[in-house]
């Protein structure tokens, strides 16, 4: 079982959200279907760094994947219905559902999805933060 880190450091404020995430990202149960790839893209023209997501779908047609973004989750859902016309005479490729979670840290934003070959990507970037220093005024009480 994997150990994870304790975020009750007094030094530590404000990072309640990133205690849940760990949480929910180690009860996550995978099969390891379908399998899939994330890399890293560099910048190219307008574009930013981006992160792919690609998944192994063959099989699966447009209408039968659903993508959503839900509470900082991008969700990858698959649904395949059996062709009750067919008579197979032997069946090693079943109609399979899956679905896959990937937790999303603050700002990050889905750019697109493209089914290519059997291959589903998912780009993702996240925008550069603004560099932010802000003056504290100290009061003085008497």
């Amino acid at each position: 079982m994997t150990r994870l880190p304790n975020l009750n450091s007094p030094f530590l404020l404000g990072f309640d959200d990133i205690e849940r995430a760990l949480d929910r990202v180690s009860r996550t149960t995978s099969d390891g279907y379908p399998p899939y790839n994330i890399e890293r893209l560099p910048r190219a023209d307008a574009l930013p760094e981006r992160l792919r997501i690609t998944l192994a779908v063959a099989g699966f047609t447009r209408d039968q994947l659903d993508i959503t973004v839900e509470e900082n989750q991008l969700v990858i859902r698959g649904r395949q219905q059996d062709d009750k016309e067919r008579q197979y005479l032997h069946r090693g490729i079943a109609a399979r559902q899956f679905q896959r979670s990937f937790l999303l840290a603050d700002g990050m934003q889905v750019l697109g999805a493209d089914l290519t070959h059997g291959l589903l990507s998912v780009d993702l970037a996240r925008p550069e933060p603004e560099k932010m220093i802000r003056k504290i005024d100290i009061s003085v009480r008497d």
